[in-house]
Parts: structure tokens; C-alpha cells; sequence
């Protein structure tokens, strides 16, 4: 489904376009036709795609000018940046592992006792630092991390090194006043208030093993889920 998207979001299919017949689809790519409609029904559930019956399948993605972070999917700053093509850094200014204490446990769900990672991050997007993050990993889960291994994609290391799972995330978004941490760290450019998403992150096996809080700058990010409402009765 990668490269249909690609294709999509780069305009070869535009927006109310339909794209070829399934069966040009199946010679083009030669897949059977149940790895098509896998590949469809995924693209359609992310909003980009319409079935309409006796039609075939329109494509309904708008592209935005502005970054696009998918709440609705889990996905990578990195990745996210490349979605958009844009140009990434990431500055790591503290990291340090710490034990869970009561406190910490009330605002991030960890067990007390646990030991975790500790990180603040500053995501720069197009030579603007636009994002603040703070992380916290499950020592546990998250072994041998390493503030250069968060510099460049702490889930590439998970997925890639380490074999993890990842599998849900519940997020919360919010709007809040802004700090003096945000103003030290933030190109703020007037704003006295962010946009403010907060997540724990689950593997398949149920483990929380990240709680993050990301404050952004709000002029330049639009928040997308595409939501479907299923019959009732």
C-alpha cells in the first residue's frame, strides 16, 4: 500500500480522481487480488480512499501545506518528516535513567519501583525548533539506549534492533499555556500557547513502555484522523 499512498500524495491519482480498474491494479503490481484490497481497505481507513459501489475507488486525500501528524496511526517524527519531505533534526538536551517514584508513577502510569529512561528532546523542522518532547522508556523494554540512538529514531532502534512490537498508542490532545522551558527551547515566534498531545504507547504484549508528552508550535502542524461511523442496530 506504500507505493499506491506515494502515488497518491504526490499527485499521480488526485484528489476525486479514481484509480485504475482492480484488475489493472493486480497486473501493474503483480499481487493477487486479496493483497489489493488488504492494500485498499488500509489506505481507505487512513483517508485516502472512497469505495463507491458500481464506480470503483475514488481518492478522497487532500494534501496540506502545513506538517501532517496522523493521530489515528502510529508514526515516527522521522517518518513523518519524510512523509512531508521535510528537513529533520533533533537535539537531545537531557537524558538520564531514573527510578519511577510516586509521583511520576500518578503522571505517567508507571509502576513504581520501574526504571525508565528520562529524556527531553527538541525536534527542529526546516531549521525551526517547532517541537518539544519529553520522553519516558521502560528500561526494560528500551535496553541499552542511548542519547545518540535518540537522537536519530528511538523506534527504528525498538523495531529494528531490539525486536519490539509496537502496538497501540492512546493519545490525549490538549492546549496549554506556554512555559519558560517552552521559551528557552522553542522558536516560540509570539505564541503563548501550544498544542499539546500526550501518549502511552503499548507493545503486543500489553507493556506500557513509553508515556510522551509533545508540545508544539501551533501555526505549523495540522492534527489528522479520518473517522468512519459504522451502522447501528
Amino acid at each position: 500500500y506504500q507505493d499506491i499512498r506515494h502515488r497518491i500524495e504526490v499527485g499521480e491519482w488526485p484528489y476525486q480522481a479514481y484509480l485504475p480498474s482492480e484488475a489493472a491494479l493486480v497486473e501493474e503490481y503483480s499481487c493477487s487480488h486479496n493483497t489489493l484490497r488488504r492494500a485498499l481497505a488500509i489506505l481507505t481507513d487512513m483517508g485516502y480512499l472512497q469505495p463507491k459501489h458500481g464506480k470503483g475507488v475514488r481518492v478522497i486525500y487532500q494534501p496540506h501545506e502545513r506538517a501532517l501528524f496522523e493521530i489515528g496511526g502510529i508514526e515516527t517524527f522521522k517518518e513523518t518528516a519524510q512523509r512531508n519531505h521535510l528537513a529533520t533534526t533533533t537535539t537531545v538536551e537531557s537524558f538520564e535513567e531514573v527510578v519511577v517514584d510516586d509521583s511520576l508513577s500518578d503522571r505517567t502510569g508507571f509502576m513504581p519501583g520501574s526504571k525508565v529512561y528520562q529524556l527531553v528532546r527538541v525536534r527542529h523542522l526546516d531549521g525551526q525548533a517547532l517541537i518539544l518532547d519529553k520522553n519516558w522508556f521502560l528500561a526494560s523494554v528500551a535496553r541499552s539506549l542511548t542519547p545518540q540512538i535518540a537522537a536519530s529514531s528511538i523506534y527504528e532502534y525498538l523495531e529494528g534492533r531490539l525486536g519490539v512490537v509496537i502496538s497501540t498508542s492512546k493519545r490525549t490532545i490538549s492546549v496549554e499555556r506556554t512555559c519558560r522551558e517552552d521559551e528557552r527551547l522553542l522558536d516560540i515566534d509570539g505564541f503563548d500557547f501550544l498544542a499539546v498531545v500526550t501518549s502511552q504507547t503499548f507493545d503486543d504484549q500489553g507493556t506500557m513502555f513509553e508515556f510522551t508528552q509533545s508540545r508544539h508550535r501551533p501555526d505549523y502542524f495540522t492534527f489528522h484522523e479520518t473517522a468512519q461511523r459504522h451502522p447501528r442496530g
